[in-house]
């Protein structure tokens, strides 16, 4: 009996241990799911006025690792904190929200430090009337590309959001059950593509330029980083090592979710190919972009994109996320209704120029959807994807020829089905927004085929 007693007691002396041992010094996949959930939550909860406990279940548990299911929250809206944790207090999951720069995951704690980042939104941006649509004009309802969009198998699982522009006009949209026009939706990676154009405008104003290196010191010995240009960086072509993959800790998710920093945690990867020979998917070689442009424009870097791209196109919803040390997030954070990414879809699709007023060096958007020569045909040379999603295609063969869409088409892409089909010989832009894991292989490509034949 009493050897039972001993095995019983020194079994729960371990688990005991082991709780307290997770509490203190949680392991890295852990904490990458505790601030996963709770960034995800403060930003649909302070930018998107949804309900925490169902964007928990929705946007967190439902899609996610099987160790987001063990997530709990706790929201506090009058510090507008979100902590987050495994059964609630493993983890120490920590994001803030700040007006102007939505929420932050806070990794080290210091949330005196992250909520210092944030500013009023611009007196211009907050006059622009709601009603104004691309070039003034009134949306002009099509019934037949409104009943495409209404299908199923064309929209998708898990879509949240569609807008439809032909000739300048909104012609179609749709939006599910909890979501409208007004709600603001994650971008994931279609803010890469923001990012080039806030370098595109720092390039017209003569502040940067894209052959301009120095973005690393020359180290002794050299160890080529020095050579890395900004059009390297946006051709997603500048030899750095970093490791896109999801679902564990790799270079993306410990940007994300365990740097205060992410622009200093890019600056010191090494370099792991030569300049210009390697094409790799990289949120932080756009996290670096960001900084440059930030650094270009200096004290008022973070209300930049307001008043100087998004109040002239009145994209009013629009937030870019900085991080707990004033990053803009330009890979992966921002929040923008459907109709407003369908405005700067709008604003590529006219070359830079939003009513007759040019915001981009002609021939920029240009440049942005030509070949980067290292992605094999897949990605452009300014964050734009000259390919859709793959679904189930082969890596190496464009998913697109399916479709016969027209060779001018390129697309704006992010993380779980968003995506901005553009093709500027039509006319014709298409957002596409909602929850939709990669393994269910949706293709928007056969959505804009559709619209493209009924309009022809």
């Amino acid at each position: 009996m009493r050897l039972k007693w001993l095995i019983a007691g020194g079994t729960s002396l371990l688990v005991m241990v082991t709780a307290a041992l997770l509490v203190l010094t949680p392991p890295e996949l852990i904490r990458v799911g505790a601030n996963y959930t709770a960034k995800i939550v403060c930003s649909n909860v302070f930018l998107a006025h949804r309900d925490a406990q169902e964007v928990l279940k929705l946007d967190v548990q439902a899609p996610g690792h099987p160790l987001l299911r063990l997530m709990r929250i706790d929201v506090d809206r009058e510090a507008k904190v979100v902590r987050a944790g495994l059964f609630g207090f493993i983890g120490k999951g920590l994001a803030v929200y700040r007006p102007g720069t939505g929420c932050a995951t806070v990794p080290d704690g210091d949330l005196t430090q992250a909520v210092t980042y944030q500013f009023t939104q611009p007196m211009a941006l907050a006059a622009t009337p709601k009603s104004t649509w691309p070039e003034g004009a009134e949306a002009v309802p099509n019934s037949i590309v409104q009943s495409l969009i209404a299908k199923e198998e064309l929209a998708g699982q898990g879509m949240r959001g569609i807008a439809v522009i032909y000739q300048g006009n909104l012609i179609a949209e749709r939006y599910a059950d909890g979501f409208s026009r007004d709600t603001p939706l994650l971008g994931w990676s279609m803010t890469k593509s923001i990012t080039a154009a806030l370098i595109g405008m720092q390039v017209k104003d003569k502040k940067l330029k894209l052959d301009q290196t120095g973005w690393w010191p020359t180290a002794t010995p050299p160890d080529g980083r020095e050579k890395i240009a900004v059009a390297d960086l946006m051709a997603m072509s500048s030899g750095l090592r970093f490791n896109e993959g999801y679902g564990d800790v790799s270079d993306v998710t410990r940007m994300l979710y365990l740097e205060p920093d992410m622009a200093a945690y890019v600056h010191a990867q090494p370099l792991e190919h030569p300049v210009g020979t390697t094409w790799n998917y990289s949120s932080g070689t756009t996290v670096f972009l960001s900084s440059i442009w930030q650094k270009v424009v200096g004290a008022e870097s973070l209300s930049f994109p307001q008043r100087r791209l998004f109040a002239p196109l009145g994209m009013r919803s629009a937030v870019i996320e900085a991080d707990a040390r004033g990053n803009l997030v330009g890979s992966s954070y921002m929040y923008a209704t459907a109709q407003d990414w369908a405005r700067f879809g709008q604003f590529l699709a006219q070359d830079g120029v939003w009513q007759g007023q040019r915001l981009l060096p002609e021939g920029f958007v240009a440049m942005m959807s030509s070949l980067a020569p290292a992605s094999k045909g897949a990605y452009g040379q300014g964050q734009v994807w000259r390919w859709g999603p793959s679904g189930d295609s082969p890596e190496d063969k464009s998913p697109d020829t399916a479709f016969k869409l027209p060779p001018d088409t390129f697309w704006m892409l992010g993380h779980d089905g968003q995506s901005v089909a553009i093709v500027p010989s039509k006319q014709l832009v298409i957002v596409r927004l909602g929850l939709t894991p990669f393994k269910l292989h949706y293709k928007p490509q056969a959505m804009l085929a559709e619209v493209i034949k009924a309009l022809d």
